[in-house]
């Protein structure tokens, strides 16, 4: 017998009409920003489906705004997003794009950082406030956000993933979703980890040390937290 939680049924304390278009947007944002980690000074929403067709209607625009502001979704400042935008001297700006086959709900963030890269993040908008991340630039990723998450950029090498599940171990560090993914043969690759705990700093560091290993980024939301 499937159990559901009260969130599950109630839905999610938010701001807006909307789970899936205004709670689900700003959770997405959000999780977004933490992914980027970067001051930015100029944020693009592509939106795809039904976000580009109704998003000002159910407030999605302002959701969106808010989470890659900070806000949460329950946060009363979604109402003035635009507002806090321009007092934060970020320019945002919206365009429609068809993703294929991507859940009607979806948006590509385009982050224009201070120190001049781009990031390019897509995900979607499930309902009920539930949220998946699906590309990080040129890598295929499953993320909620739900869980503390580790992401390793690598060489595509032998022995990676080993030594990493192996640190992992050794703390004592449950992995509950894993996906990998590459450009090609012996390029850069990705590891995505969601964990049931948290990942101490030291931790983070010996997987910073692991050979291969280019960077690593830990997103663990309900800390507040992203290491880069």
């Amino acid at each position: 017998m499937t159990q559901y939680s009260f969130s599950d049924i109630l839905g999610p304390i938010m701001i807006g009409p909307s789970s899936s278009h205004t709670a689900g947007a700003a959770k997405l944002a959000l999780i977004a920003k933490h992914i980027n980690s970067k001051p930015f000074h100029k944020i693009l929403f592509k939106l795809h489906g039904s976000f580009a067709k109704t998003y000002k209607g159910h407030g999605t625009d302002k959701a969106l705004i808010g989470g890659i502001l900070g806000f949460e979704p329950d946060d009363i400042r979604l109402r003035d997003a635009y507002d806090f935008a321009v007092f934060n001297h970020v320019e945002v700006g919206f365009e429609s794009i068809d993703l294929d086959d991507a859940h009607v709900n979806s948006v590509q963030f385009h982050f224009y950082n201070d120190d001049e890269t781009i990031n390019i993040i897509t995900g979607s908008s499930l309902g009920g406030g539930a949220i998946k991340i699906n590309n990080i630039n040129d890598f295929k990723v499953s993320l909620t956000g739900d869980y503390p998450t580790i992401i390793v950029k690598h060489i595509d090498k032998k022995g990676v993933l080993s030594a990493l599940t192996t640190i992992l171990s050794k703390k004592d560090i449950n992995i509950a979703t894993m996906e990998v993914s590459r450009t090609s043969k012996n390029k850069a690759a990705s590891i995505v980890i969601e964990c049931d705990d948290s990942i101490p700093e030291e931790t983070i560091h010996q997987i910073e040390n692991l050979e291969h290993v280019i960077h690593v980024k830990i997103i663990d939301i309900n800390k507040g937290d992203t290491y880069v």
